[in-house]
């Protein structure tokens, strides 16, 4: 090859600036990892990890056999029979999105049941559709009630609802979503549900509930990675998104062209194969432990975290009859700011927990790996030291105990 066939010349190369000089990974990460004890991402387990690390052809015959088994493993944890279970290449907010898109269309009615940020986030998604949505506002710290939805309902008369199980905003659950879906499907509307944080944490079951879009993502209650997420839909909202006549405006979310690749083996866009293979073992490790048994870890652990907070003298954000137990709001003490509180626990004892949207409070996740004793006294006693350090009178020792007297006998965790 000669000098002039190359596609650019010396001289042409030399105006390029000079590549940035930056540090690897092992300079910039902390020694000692920190904790993720806050709304999310969640520890991982070395399997899911392990899995992460791995790519393959996304349109291979492992893979195949992989998207079935990921599909299999999510009806169980959806509690559905549907065939309509896709994986989003995207966070908790892209299935979200795709739950929206393509069952909302221009001038649909939505009722969006508005219990913080995240409930109201999947209203400003119908309204950028065009969709004519109603926000039906929950009071702060309580929970959306039927009663009152089934009000709204027939006034409204809406072509779908949103809701979430859990506001991780606030630390609010929806625990009436049984009743409040039932009562949307007896009037013909379809029922999309935010699971993000509940899903594998707390019972949900999608058929016996009769919800049509549920969406999660993987970074919470499956312990999987960031940015690979799950939506199961209905039969009756798989005939909906059929029948549609306007074009959907999300080509990547757009339903119909995921199943070509989720259902027949096609090719839509690159699939996240990592992610995906994560997401596989991170379902292969629910289904291992089993819901019930994953149900219970989950209830206990929370509540001797919650307990153990109040013994040490701080009070919890919300009241128990509206709790969430996935994600502990923590109310901080008068004169000290949440984001204080935050950057202490994380620089002093390596344990990472969340602030939070315009509240004063600090939020502990109780989600996959993050219910796990040893995790629990550390993030109790990181907690309690914090809160000593920046002038709050808390009484640790008590806290400790608490905890302890909550989990004795607990070996399981």
């Amino acid at each position: 090859m000669k000098p002039h066939d190359l596609p650019h010349t010396v001289a042409e190369l030399s105006r390029y600036p000079s590549a940035p000089q930056v540090r690897p990974l092992a300079d910039i990460l902390p020694d000692d990892p920190l904790l993720m004890m806050g709304a999310g991402p969640v520890p991982i387990p070395d399997a899911v990890a392990r899995a992460n690390s791995v790519v393959i052809n996304h349109l291979g015959a492992t893979m195949s056999t992989i998207i079935s088994q990921v599909k299999e493993m999510a009806r169980y944890v959806f509690q559905t029979r549907s065939d309509w279970v896709l994986g989003v290449a995207g966070p908790g907010s892209a299935a979200m999105e795709m739950a929206i898109c393509n069952l909302v269309e221009p001038g649909t009615k939505v009722l969006c049941v508005r219990n913080g940020f995240f409930s109201g986030r999947m209203g400003e998604m119908a309204r950028r559709l065009g969709a004519e949505v109603v926000d039906f506002d929950v009071s702060a710290n309580t929970a959306a009630s039927a009663a009152d939805i089934e009000r709204a309902l027939d006034e409204h008369r809406p072509r779908c609802l949103t809701i979430v199980q859990g506001e991780t905003s606030n630390t609010v659950f929806n625990r009436e979503l049984p009743a409040i879906a039932k009562a949307a499907k007896a009037r013909g509307c379809l029922v999309i549900v935010d699971a993000v944080c509940t899903l594998s944490t707390m019972p949900l079951e999608m058929d016996a509930w009769q919800i049509d879009a549920v969406i999660t993502g993987g970074q919470k209650g499956l312990a999987s990675i960031p940015g690979v997420s799950l939506i199961a839909f209905s039969n009756d909202a798989w005939a909906a998104i059929d029948a549609r006549q306007t074009l959907n405006t999300h080509w990547c979310l757009d339903a119909r062209l995921a199943e070509n690749f989720w259902h027949k083996g096609g090719y839509h866009y690159t699939a996240p194969v990592s992610g995906v293979l994560a997401l596989h073992e991170a379902l292969r490790l629910v289904c291992a432990e089993t819901l019930p048994v994953r149900f219970e870890r989950h209830a206990r652990c929370s509540l001797a975290l919650q307990r153990s907070i109040e013994a040490m003298g701080l009070p919890l954000y919300t009241p128990p009859q509206a709790r969430l137990n996935s994600v502990i709001g923590i109310t901080v003490p008068s004169g000290i700011a949440n984001t204080q509180v935050c950057a202490h626990i994380s620089s002093r004892y390596h344990v990472e927990i969340s602030g939070s949207f315009g509240l004063p409070i600090v939020r502990i996740g109780q989600m996959g790996e993050q219910c796990r004793a040893h995790n629990l006294f550390r993030t109790v006693h990181a907690l309690g030291s914090t809160m000593r350090d920046l002038g709050a009178k808390v009484d640790l020792p008590t806290g400790m105990a608490e905890l302890e007297n909550c989990l004795q006998g607990a070996r399981e965790v």
